[in-house]
């Protein structure tokens, strides 16, 4: 098989080029800009191009299939060859369904936790020894690839509902068919694509639709969205499993949860990572894994990458990182922050750097989101408004956005640093939230002078 990228450092895309040279294909690729650590990830398994910008000339008939990243416009010279020649272009997702035909596909959607969730069941498997390929959202402990595509008979996928791609314009997680699908919960996001909320709820409508037949629909009984979407589109020829929040106990910082008979100590906490292990449960359970081997491997557990992530921790403080960005997620991110903790001060500090997010119509959505942080901090920058080609955003709508009289909105990178840089630290829990990295800011060393 000889496989051609057009985008292949795209953070996920050049992970799937690694995972088919590892399995024996011929892999070509091109970008214009291939950055850290894609490039050396690349040049380590003798794939990354020789040089930088698109090159039609690569695009020859010998070609077995063209993967499309989502960094590709239309008028992209190599797509547009492909396409003259009649060869055969896939999307991600669609490709990832071509490698999986033939294997027991599991994936995971929601409009938050789906990496959390599908992280967990990767992890029970593994450490149970089973066989299977993945495709996950970010870094996790004890995998050295985001992508694994082989002979496995299993695949276990995070369902993403942004775009496949640039010609492509149908969610992701339409094009997996799985027989075991998760959808974690729904909260209005990526408005520049889903302009409705009704339009954004009609595409987990057909994500249930397309689940294979006799196969099996897990999600979570406490979204009343979801709930009703669920009634709405039942089908008579799958099953459901229905999960909610597990017993749970919080005894001097850490949780416990009962797993079957077990009392089950974790590395993680939060309402909503509990649910996650609900949902990880049941498939878990499906793929045959026994609540014994489940409550064992779930201990050792300790999260995602950027998913409260801890950064620094001592006695009397904790830095948290996480990549929560739309309001479910940061209302989330907060309340388990501070349930955990609730003798601690609470400082959260989010960017808004996505397009919904900084989008002053989309602001009203954020009310209350910040509420349970007894410091709350809005930061973004004018560099990322003006990447994305929108309107400035007036500090005063996000404040009232957020319906939080007392929140600081901050939109200059030094005046953040210097904020930071004069905070009391002591017994205090600071939460950074973002999808993207507050202009290049070093968290710590920023807060340093405090946590001295």
């Amino acid at each position: 098989m000889r496989i051609h990228f057009i985008s292949i450092g795209g953070s996920v895309m050049h992970q799937l080029a690694i995972a088919l040279s590892r399995k024996g294909y011929q892999v070509t690729g091109s970008d214009d800009e291939i950055f850290e650590p894609a490039s050396t990830n690349l040049q380590n398994e003798g794939i990354m191009p020789q040089e930088t910008g698109w090159q039609p000339g690569k695009i020859t008939g010998d070609i077995d299939a063209v993967i499309l990243g989502m960094h590709a416009k239309e008028d992209n010279p190599e797509l547009k060859k492909a396409r003259e020649a009649g060869l055969k272009i896939y999307s991600f997702p669609e490709y990832i369904f071509q490698e999986s035909r033939d294997k027991k596909r599991v994936a995971v959607g929601g409009s938050h936790g789906k990496t959390s969730t599908t992280a967990m069941i990767m992890h029970v498997l593994k450490n149970a020894g089973v066989d299977f390929d993945y495709l996950v959202g970010a870094r996790l402990e004890g995998f050295d690839q985001s992508v694994r595509i082989t002979d496995a008979p299993l695949i276990v996928c995070e369902a993403d509902e942004y775009p496949a791609s640039v010609i492509e314009k149908r969610p992701k997680f339409h094009f997996l068919l799985p027989h075991i699908a998760v959808i974690t919960g729904i909260a209005w996001d990526h408005i520049n694509v889903f302009p409705t909320f009704d339009f954004y709820l009609d595409q987990f409508k057909i994500f249930i639709q397309k689940i294979e037949k006799d196969g099996l629909l897990i999600y979570n009984e406490t979204d009343e969205v979801l709930k009703k979407l669920v009634a709405d589109t039942e089908r008579q020829d799958i099953r459901y499993v229905p999960y909610g929040l597990p017993t749970y106990f919080i005894e001097d910082g850490i949780t416990s949860v009962m797993i079957g008979k077990e009392k089950t100590p974790l590395k993680v906490f939060g309402n909503h990572n509990l649910l996650n292990l609900q949902a990880a449960y049941s498939v878990c359970k499906a793929l045959g894994i026994d609540d014994s081997q489940f409550a064992t491997f779930m201990a050792g557990f300790t999260g995602a990458s950027k998913r409260l992530e801890i950064l620094a921790e001592t006695t009397d403080y904790t830095v948290f990182r996480d990549f929560a960005h739309a309001p479910s997620k940061v209302m989330a991110s907060i309340n388990a922050v501070k349930q955990q903790f609730p003798q601690r001060k609470l400082v959260a500090i989010l960017e808004l750097h996505t397009f919904s997010s900084l989008n002053e119509k989309f602001m009203k959505e954020y009310s209350g989101a910040m509420d349970n942080a007894d410091e709350g901090i809005v930061f973004y920058s004018k560099h990322a408004l003006e990447l994305k080609r929108m309107q400035p955003l007036d500090p005063k709508s996000v404040v009232r956005g957020f319906n939080k009289s007392d929140l600081e909105v901050i939109t200059e990178k030094k005046q953040l640093e210097e904020r930071l840089a004069n905070m009391n630290c002591g017994n205090t829990n600071f939460l950074f939230m973002s999808s993207g990295n507050y202009e290049g800011m070093d968290i710590i060393s920023r807060l340093q002078p405090g946590l001295n």
